[in-house]
């Protein structure tokens, strides 16, 4: 005996909720990729938060070959990114100067480090014979 159940209908596809999925999966991948940034970026950059000038003048082929040093608000010293010492920075700065006394130096020096620190490097870059010296600032 056959039990009748209605009549066949075709299967259907729900598009309304087929594109409520999607568009949250959209939404969802967007919000999650805008948080992402490069990690090899941020070990690069150094801690220091440059002081901005009034008056900087853009110069790109003022120091192209500029040797970095960093200073940070606690009054670490970064010689091209990488952590040094005093005496470290100071070994460095008599070779440069045995190999080329007119090299161009660039300080990084953070907003909020002391003046003392800036001068002490100051001391150390024209106790060697540096005359090209620079500061780096934001525009």
């Amino acid at each position: 005996m056959r039990i009748e159940l209605g009549a066949d209908e075709p299967p259907e596809i729900g598009l309304i909720a087929l594109i409520d999925c999607i568009f949250f999966l959209l939404m969802f991948f967007m919000i999650a990729t805008s948080f992402k940034q490069p990690e090899a970026e941020q070990q690069m950059e150094l801690p220091v938060v440059l002081p901005a000038a009034q008056m900087s003048l853009d110069r790109a082929s003022a120091a192209p070959a500029a040797l970095a040093i960093g200073v940070d608000k606690e009054g670490k010293l970064y010689l091209d990114g990488k952590n040094v010492t005093v005496q470290q920075l100071h070994d460095r700065l008599k070779a440069q100067a045995a190999a080329d006394p007119a090299r161009p130096i660039r300080i990084d020096g953070d907003e909020m480090a002391r003046y003392q620190d800036i001068v002490h490097v100051l001391d150390l870059c024209q106790f060697e014979g540096f005359t090209r010296i620079a500061m780096h600032t934001r525009q």
